[in-house]
């Protein structure tokens, strides 16, 4: 009969020894599982709890989006960059908020209601992840809120209005689009229609004046509103405090002040007489525009008084060496006459920019010599204007004189697109640009990356970063103290397993003395520990298992009304289950190398010596 190897002979004779002593065995067992139940169970929290909240902000793109806090331009090359970002998973140009207002027709009353209009394409995360479909051209996808006000569903037909004010008149076109489908309650709680681009570009244009002849939305290219920094006031008699302020309620303006001689001078180009009291007017941040001026005119009707305009962040710039920045003034000769002004050829105040002749204009200094008839001067601005202006004469200012409506249109075009057509003679608006973005991360990890990055191009933005820092926030503290637990229970069990497998080695010398001399080596004696060790664990493991599966299931019934389908409160994940096995078992084959050792260091004749 073959005798049997001794390396399947000592797991056997251990595996017998601890159904011998299986009382001890069950204590050893239970001790194990004790350490190593409770660090499963915070495993199980740690990573359920962690990994609900992580799902719940992945699953919802509202904590992915990023979106601008401020409006500004935005060039068609900024989101093919964009769209290469690494964490990008989608993004898309927005107009400006004003433009972005829709009216909407309500089917069963016929009432109109106001609506926010957002620009989506394919691959936009809101709507895929919200159980909608990308609509094409014309059709539409309302928001929750906005299918519960009008009562409408995927499928029905919705009319739209756009409207617009254009020389006195109001406008309005319309369009009749498909309802595709309805966002969840989750998606966002305001009323919301999501649209092509192309339909929202073309909204943002009839507001602004244009047409959209495949819409057959009529219009025309409009001028340029004109804007200004502030406006100087001039009065034969001076305002009391009281009636200081009466004159800035209402009118847009944020605060009036005394206006010094060399405060005027240095705004308009020269000094008022004596006899006048000046006043300033401002709106610090927002610039100033026509209705606020009509506004002080209407207060002020009836006295005799000048309120002049001014502008301070446009500059002019040539090659012929213009001396200064230009003044902006347009007088009628009896206006001029009595602020001691030469007339000017452009005349007065007309608040418009239609007449393209008329602000081609300007006066030089008397000590500049200028070659020419015409100035070819730059004006930075959204768009980069190149203007030919005509040397009307020379004024005994020491600034070039300009009609103030120029500097209103190229203060205007420091906000917005400016066009000036060399051959109408005529500034235009060019169509409105991107104004804005909708940005998706691919995941709540990519937030903080891509707001870094916008930050460092001088993009205020506003996103759920400290939301997701928090989690992360939490996910390293419960990790540390998860780490820390697990050191000290890791510590016990060790000494644990160390101190009853030494013990038992001691107790069985005398017949680990009998192996060694009916024939085993050291290196066979010395795994009859190492195998106690590994079965031990492994039957603490099964009970550890036992114990967290049934205490796991009971803190998911627990919590089964907070949580959605599918998530745990506590759950272990594959990875983590093997590495508790591999752990639990590398610590008892380490802890058992003890016993081991002394194993190894029995002599056999001992044995002899106590029969």
């Amino acid at each position: 009969m073959p005798r049997p190897s001794p390396f399947r002979l000592i797991p056997a004779l251990a595996a017998s020894h601890l159904r011998h002593d299986w009382i001890l065995t069950l204590c050893l067992v239970v001790a194990l599982a004790a350490v190593i139940a409770p660090l499963l169970v915070l495993m199980g929290l740690k990573h359920g709890t962690i990994e609900t909240l992580r799902e719940r902000l992945v699953e919802d793109p509202v904590f992915r989006e990023i979106r601008p806090a401020q409006t500004r331009q935005y060039a068609p090359a900024w989101f093919d960059e964009a769209a290469r970002w690494p964490g990008v998973a989608f993004v898309t140009p927005t107009i400006l908020p004003l433009s972005s207002v829709l009216q909407v027709v309500h089917p069963g009353t016929g009432r109109t209601e106001l609506f926010d209009l957002v620009p989506t394409a394919a691959g936009d995360p809101l709507l895929l992840e919200n159980g909608a479909r990308i609509p094409g051209e014309d059709q539409l996808v309302l928001s929750h809120e906005a299918a519960r006000r009008l009562g409408v569903a995927a499928g029905d037909r919705l009319t739209v209005r756009v409207t617009r004010s254009r020389a006195g008149r109001t406008e309005q076109a319309e369009e009749v689009l498909e309802i595709v489908s309805v966002l969840a309650s989750r998606a966002g709680h305001l009323p919301r229609i999501y649209a092509p681009l192309s339909l929202v570009l073309d909204v943002e244009a009839y507001k602004e004046g244009y047409g959209a002849s495949r819409r057959g939305w009529p219009g025309e290219t409009p001028e340029p509103h004109l804007s200004f920094d502030g406006a100087i006031l001039l009065l034969e008699s001076p305002l009391d405090p009281i009636a200081r302020t009466g004159l800035v309620i209402n009118t847009g303006f944020a605060r009036m002040q005394e206006a010094s001689s060399e405060r005027i001078r240095a705004l308009l180009g020269f000094t008022p007489p004596s006899r006048l009291h000046a006043y300033e007017l401002l709106t610090p941040g927002t610039a100033i525009t026509l209705s606020n001026l009509r506004a002080i005119e209407q207060k002020l009707r009836g006295q005799e008084r000048w309120l002049l305009p001014y502008v301070t962040q446009v500059r002019l710039h040539a090659g012929t060496g213009l001396p200064g920045s230009p003044a902006g003034l347009s007088l009628t000769p009896e206006q001029a006459a009595s602020l001691g002004l030469d007339p000017l050829p452009w005349g007065g105040f007309t608040g418009t920019a239609a007449d393209g002749d008329r602000l081609a204009s300007v006066l030089l200094p008397g000590n500049v010599e200028v070659p020419a008839s015409r100035l070819v001067l730059g004006s930075d601005g959204v768009a980069p204007l190149a203007l030919e202006l005509w040397v009307r004469g020379q004024t005994d200012l020491d600034r070039p004189v300009v009609p103030v409506e120029l500097l209103g249109v190229l203060r205007t075009a420091t906000q917005r697109a400016v066009i000036h057509d060399p051959e109408g003679r005529r500034f235009e608006m060019a169509r409105g640009g991107y104004r804005g973005f909708r940005l998706y991360a691919q995941g709540i990890d990519d937030v903080p990356d891509l707001a870094r990055r916008l930050e460092a191009q001088g993009i205020e933005f506003i996103a759920e970063v400290e939301a997701i820092e928090r989690i992360r926030i939490l996910d390293a503290g419960l990790s540390r103290l998860f780490q820390l637990i697990a050191l000290l229970g890791i510590s016990g069990g060790t000494a644990v397993l160390i101190a009853s497998l030494y013990a038992s080695v001691e107790r069985l010398r005398r017949d680990l003395g009998v192996l060694r001399l009916l024939g085993l080596a050291r290196r066979h004696v010395f795994f009859f520990p190492v195998a106690e060790g590994a079965m031990i664990a492994a039957l603490g493991l099964l009970a550890a298992f036992a114990g967290y599966a049934a205490l796991a299931m009971t803190i998911n019934r627990t919590f089964a009304g907070e949580l959605a389908p599918g998530e745990r409160f506590c759950a272990l994940p594959p990875s983590h289950v093997l590495t508790a096995i591999v752990a639990t078992l590398s610590l008892a084959v380490l802890a058992s190398l003890v016993a081991a050792w002394r194993a190894t260091h029995i002599d056999p004749a001992e044995a002899i010596r106590e029969q």
